[in-house]
């Protein structure tokens, strides 16, 4: 077994470009290829509807490949049959192949206990229905279900119908499978006989082969990570992921390397190369696999992140919705945005530039960025507000972004 030291740099290097950071793509050469490459080489794609600026996996993809055909996306997952839903990290879109990795998640599936179903009488019959409509029927949307009356919700109370609770339930259990995402992003629902083919729903795994499979792929994606790193990847507890992880060590797909800095062994997928340099400027999703897991995401990059959404307004930090701006191999800037359509204006409520960030290439850079992130969105201006410590700077390099565009 091989045994290495690695930089924080180097490791910074290597998660980036495992991650596909590294490279940028011309938006003019972007297809469907492209999209299902990156999804396959992330092993899954956290799902996220959060209206602000633009559903949070869809930015995922655009950080890595720049501006693509959100119709290109759609034909990419939902069309081509090389991919589904499922829980994997949270609620995911995975290749298809993962479909027999996660049959331990769905048979340890339970309804919540605070469920709009749960708290139904004869929940347990109406189930059976749906089954039975959906195999009459065919493919189906909760809209497409009768109303059932449920039980009184208090005000304020997150809810879900109870036709809705079902066809959750359904999917979380693997009785039903997504065939479809519509335009208002409600889940079209099928039976996993006419979406998954027969090679994958037959297939039997032991658990513990599953997540040593679903462990070197998150290897795979990440780079170098720790064990913690690893079993966030795809949600196991440690006591799940340690022992499989040492047979990847064992066969050879990992080797165990230290991180000046981590306190932790980590783990080094057999194939992860070490980048000289990444140069590179894109701004990251909240959900994207390079910093949802906040704790490596500090020991990578020294970048305290968290989501402010449900934090109250006097009590946030930096803002509502905070994207991390990731220029070259650091975290440089974090700026708060929102897409204003009404308007045209992609909205910068707040910009902050990270302690030691080239103060001089950052706020240009991220300007660049602003402007085709304003076109892919269909935005036509981009404006900067007075709130956080590179607001002005930013400012100035838009303003002098949009005085070149109209000298040109």
């Amino acid at each position: 077994m091989r045994r290495q030291r690695l930089t924080t740099a180097e490791a910074r290097r290597i998660a980036i470009g495992e991650q596909g950071l590294d490279k940028s793509k011309n938006p003019s050469l972007v297809d469907v290829r492209h999209i299902r490459r990156t999804i396959m080489s992330l092993g899954l794609l956290q799902l996220d509807f959060v209206k602000v600026l633009i559903p949070a996996h869809l930015l995922v993809v655009y950080s890595r490949l720049g501006a693509y055909e959100l119709g290109g996306f759609q034909r990419a997952v939902y069309a081509r049959g090389e991919f589904t839903e499922q829980w994997a990290h949270e609620a995911s879109i995975v290749p298809m192949n993962a479909w027999p990795l996660l049959a331990y998640r769905r048979r340890a599936y339970r309804e919540r206990p605070r469920s709009s179903l749960a708290k139904t009488k004869d929940g347990a019959r109406y189930l059976q229905e749906v089954l039975d409509i959906v195999r009459e029927k065919g493919a189906l949307t909760s809209q497409d279900l009768a109303p059932v009356s449920g039980p009184k919700r208090k005000p304020g109370d997150w809810h879900r119908s109870v036709p809705h609770s079902a066809l959750d339930h359904h999917f979380g259990s693997g009785r039903l499978a997504v065939k479809n995402r519509l335009a208002n992003f409600q889940r079209v629902y099928d039976l996993p006989e006419r979406l998954i083919g027969e090679s994958q729903r037959s297939q039997q795994l032991s658990d513990d082969d599953a997540r040593r499979e679903l462990l070197k792929r998150a290897a795979t994606a990440c780079g170098v990570a720790t064990l913690r790193d690893l079993a966030d990847y795809y949600r196991m507890t440690l006591g799940q992921a340690r022992p499989r992880v040492l047979e990847l060590v064992e066969e050879g797909l990992l080797d165990e390397v230290a991180v000046d800095g981590w306190d932790e062994p980590a783990y080094l997928a057999r194939d992860a190369r070490v980048p000289r340099s990444v140069r590179r400027a894109t701004l990251l999703s909240p959900l994207d696999p390079l910093v949802w897991y906040r704790p490596r995401t500090e020991r990578l990059f020294d970048f305290h992140y968290r989501i402010e959404i449900y934090v109250p307004e006097h009590k946030r930090r930096w803002g509502y919705y905070v994207l991390p701006f990731l220029l070259h191999d650091q975290l440089a800037a974090r700026v708060d945005l929102k897409a204003d359509r009404q308007t045209g204006t992609l909205m910068v409520r707040a910009a902050y530039l990270e302690p030691g960030s080239a103060t001089l290439e950052t706020p240009e850079a991220l300007a660049n960025k602003l402007f085709e992130l304003a076109a892919w969105l269909g935005l036509e201006r981009v404006s900067v507000g007075r709130r956080g410590d590179m607001a002005r700077a930013l400012s100035r390099a838009v303003a002098a972004r949009v005085r070149g565009y109209s000298n040109g």
